[in-house]
């Protein structure tokens, strides 16, 4: 392999461009140029600047400027945000904005200009005569404000949308960035009606998303039903169901009642992101993979982010996408079929991380299969695979992880032991993915393959003893 090295940004895309003209087979060259800088400096979340530092009127110049990992927890400043409209999204009736130090509804109404406080309810309500003041005391309000985070329910696809289109319509630039940017929006490949909202300075965080990314699991992610089991209460109107005429209803006959609803909303999500520490788990996360708060997924990118730099350093670079040569699918867990009727004396047996244990007891590991195709006295695996005894990095790494989450649990630090254990369950179903760099079927085989076996075997030394 040759490694090439290149002074701007212009220069790799215009020599990878021309070498891909050229048929030239390319590897690694689809990782961005910044994410390889951190990951192979092995920084994650928290990052050190050390060099000489010079005033230079308001701003600092850093000479021989050093960058290098560093262990920090961030303190955020967040705050909720919701809005409401007519039942077809098209007119925007109010945006309500809440934080520990914030309770604010913003509402276009004939009291324009007349600021109410109801201090019985904590609530602020101001009127403004139309859309493009509203949305202009909005945008005010978020930068006075000075959040790190904005948090919402469906806040992306619903809430910035519609502001963002109340917006153009209005000719009032949506501002909310820290510096007073416009939000940058990129369209979902896989949806045209799913965005991803960049926000320069700051991060949106969706709670559905980022509950999902936690591994929640609820019979749906409306905010009624999440907020009804979690937090045991819920919307402040009678029939959720029709709540699109009744919010109509209250913009023209009871403002105060809509304000209160739409506040409410704003509550709820702040009271689920506290008790679940959902902030706590995305920094975890952060620091754990390298990947942005705001990345829900990407547990492929994690995976490179982690593992790529062991890889460099053992000698071997990863290969493209497109040299993947694997076409078998690996089957999946193992469903033992039951024996119908009713038992007494019943015992539970879990296999803790199952899949996990796997890959670090039996060494699967792109690299290792690599060696260990090579290497006599190999350990075996299934679809012709052999793990190196010597050679491997997920193994430990899954290892580092493990002690990691004991010492999370000792703690009790529920958040940290629940993004581990993520990161660690994610392993196998990247390794299953086309969409990763290391996609084998005799990866994926030697671990769910060697589920079945570890689990029939128990069942075999289970029934021996008679029962």
């Amino acid at each position: 392999m040759s490694a090439l090295y290149f002074r701007s940004r212009r220069q790799l895309f215009d020599s990878r461009d021309k070498l891909r003209g050229q048929k030239v087979q390319l590897v690694e060259s689809d990782i961005k140029p910044a994410d390889r800088y951190l990951m192979e400096r092995f920084i994650t979340g928290g990052a050190c600047i050390t060099g000489e530092i010079e005033e230079a009127g308001s701003f600092r110049d850093i000479h021989n400027a050093r960058l290098t990992s560093e262990e920090y927890h961030p303190r955020l400043k967040s705050v909720s945000i919701d809005i409401e409209t007519n039942f077809a999204a098209d007119t925007l009736y109010s945006i309500a904005l809440y934080s520990e130090s914030e309770s604010t509804v913003l509402m276009v109404g004939a009291d324009a200009d007349c600021n109410t406080s109801f201090d019985n309810d904590s609530l602020s309500q101001r009127y403004f005569a139309d859309e493009g003041l509203l949305l202009t005391a909005f945008v005010d309000r978020i930068r006075l404000l000075d959040p790190d985070i904005l948090m919402g329910w469906n806040v992306v696809n619903f809430d910035l949308r519609r502001l963002q289109e109340f917006a153009n319509r209005a000719a009032v630039p949506l501002q909310l960035g820290r510096n007073q940017e416009t939000i940058i929006w990129r369209q979902a490949r896989e949806s045209t009606d799913r965005f991803y909202a960049l926000l320069p300075g700051r991060v949106v965080l969706d709670g559905i998303e980022l509950m999902r990314s936690a591994s929640y699991q609820f019979e749906n992610f409306s905010l009624e039903y999440v907020t009804r089991q979690l937090l045991k209460r819920g919307k402040l109107i009678d029939d959720v169901d029709q709540r699109g005429q009744e919010i109509s209803a209250l913009f023209e006959s009871n403002k105060l009642a809509l304000a209160r609803y739409n506040l409410e909303d704003c509550r709820l999500v702040w009271d689920i992101f506290c008790r679940e520490k959902l902030i706590e788990f995305a920094i975890e996360r952060a620091l754990l993979t390298g990947l942005e708060l705001d990345r829900y997924g990407g547990s492929v990118a994690a995976m490179d982010f982690l593992y790529l730099p062991q890889l460099h350093r053992n000698g071997y670079v990863a290969p493209a996408l497109e040299q993947l040569e694997s076409t078998n699918m690996s089957p999946g867990g193992y469903v033992m079929q039951s024996v119908p009727g009713i038992h007494e004396n019943v015992i539970v047996l879990d296999f803790k991380s199952l899949y996990p244990s796997i890959i670090r007891s039996f060494h699967v590991d792109p690299l290792a299969l690599v060696v260990g195709l090579e290497e006599d006295g190999a350990i075996e695996g299934y679809d012709g695979g052999c793990f190196s005894r010597e050679h491997f990095i997920l193994p430990s790494l899954i290892e580092r992880l493990w002690a990691a989450r004991d010492e999370a649990k000792a703690r009790n630090n529920a958040v940290l032991s629940q993004a581990i254990k993520i990161i660690m369950n994610s392993f196998y179903g990247v390794l299953g993915t086309r969409g990763c760099r290391f996609f084998d079927s005799r990866l994926v085989s030697s671990i769910t393959r060697r589920g079945h076996e570890i689990i029939i075997e128990s069942k075999k030394f289970i029934e021996a003893q008679g029962y």
